[in-house]
């Protein structure tokens, strides 16, 4: 193409910007320019190591508020030479994909973003309700000093988020077809289990604790720990990692850690979670520890202004009807919904997020543009 939309355009400029997490390299510099013209007011908050922004269009007070939030980080690329094209060169090949880190997570998003802002604002200068962006640079990595602190300081001086679309590639197969109108909880633990070491000619002397932690372990991953709704599938317990041994082959360890994660659904909470965890490894009698990490709790948007919005946006614009999930991983929806906020991820097919070739159709990000306009006509107009 010699050509390209303004979609496009800035999603190439976006991608350009080498941001692997938490680092931004310019790209929420650029958007801020962009939205800055458009007459937002723009709140830079660089927060630790991590940068962010918050900017705002309309009257405060006069009717809803729609945020679309978003990152311009992005994951490594892995071996530079497994790409057929180099990652932040963001070319658009013979297929008519345009190719690079962060074309579907999230660039692409972010640019459909502020193109349909740009033609909104144009067309509907005295919109009612204010639109919103919430964009950060820390959402690919340890997600603390990003849109977790930002909606800290919003909830401190009393920012009210009415709606909030999220950029995330929700699509499976084709724009639109899918929607996630929530997310399951994320709660991981690393359990300790100790035991006593010694030879493994004389067991007697010592206390296996692979051999003590292997009945509990298998208990925790048969256990049936509910049995979702209609909006969640049943909570899912993982063991992810599981350490023990000297390295010497002849020595009983002294210590078992085994590290694990539930997915959880609104029919469980952390606390009734825990709680069952440590009964069961109390009934096994062993010698435990256990350290918590909750990542984030479920949340849920039911049908209602934003997802019928969007709704009526997908099908005006692509003639399909869309199925909302709260299927896959965490998303920074999960500290936005804790405003009370009604949010809704939608992006591009997530078909090669975070691989090596990471690419999107060029044309999809038109689509793209053309929902989110829509959908700011839809509620905002």
């Amino acid at each position: 193409m010699t050509t390209l939309s303004p979609t496009l355009e800035l999603a190439c400029a976006l991608i350009r910007r080498p941001s692997v997490t938490p680092v931004d390299e310019g790209c929420q510099e650029l958007m801020c320019r962009r939205l800055a013209a458009l007459g937002f007011a723009v709140e830079p908050m660089r927060i630790e190591d991590v940068d962010n922004f918050w900017a705002t269009h309309g009257r405060s007070g006069d009717g809803p508020v729609l945020c679309f939030a978003g990152h311009t980080d992005v994951v490594p690329t892995g071996p530079l030479q497994a790409w057929q094209h180099q990652p932040f060169d963001a070319l658009i090949d013979e297929q008519g994909m345009l190719c690079g880190r962060g074309a579907a997570d999230m660039k692409g998003s972010l640019a459909s973003m502020i193109i349909a802002v740009e033609r909104f604002v144009a067309d509907y200068p005295d919109h009612r309700g204010r639109i919103a962006f919430l964009i950060t640079s820390d959402e690919e990595g340890p997600a603390h000093h990003g849109t977790k602190a930002v909606v800290e300081r919003l909830r401190a001086r009393g920012e009210r988020l009415d709606w909030c679309i999220v950029g995330e590639p929700s699509s499976t197969e084709l724009v639109g077809d899918v929607v996630k109108n929530g997310r399951r909880g994320s709660l991981g633990a690393t359990l300790t289990v100790r035991g006593q070491q010694g030879h493994v000619a004389y067991p007697h002397l010592a206390k296996n604790p692979i051999h003590l932690a292997a009945g509990a372990l298998a208990e925790l991953a048969a256990e049936h720990w509910d049995e979702g709704n209609a909006f969640f599938p049943p909570t899912s317990f993982q063991i992810s990692n599981l350490n023990s041994g000297t390295g010497a082959t002849n020595v009983i360890p002294g210590e078992l850690t085994a590290v694990f994660n539930f997915r959880f659904s609104t029919e469980s909470t952390v606390e009734g979670l825990q709680q069952r965890v440590s009964t069961l490894l109390d009934r096994h009698g062993l010698d435990w520890q256990i350290d918590w990490a909750l990542s984030g709790l479920p949340f849920l948007t039911e049908p209602g202004a934003l997802l019928d919005g969007v709704a009526a946006s997908i099908k005006a614009v692509t003639g399909r009807d869309t199925r909302a999930s709260t299927s896959g991983g965490t998303s920074d929806g999960r500290f936005i919904a804790t405003l009370g906020t009604q949010v809704v991820e939608l992006g591009p097919v997530n078909a090669t997020i975070h691989q090596i070739d990471e690419r999107v159709l060029a044309s999809d990000l038109e689509v793209l543009t053309e929902i989110y306009y829509q959908t700011l006509v839809n509620l905002l107009a």
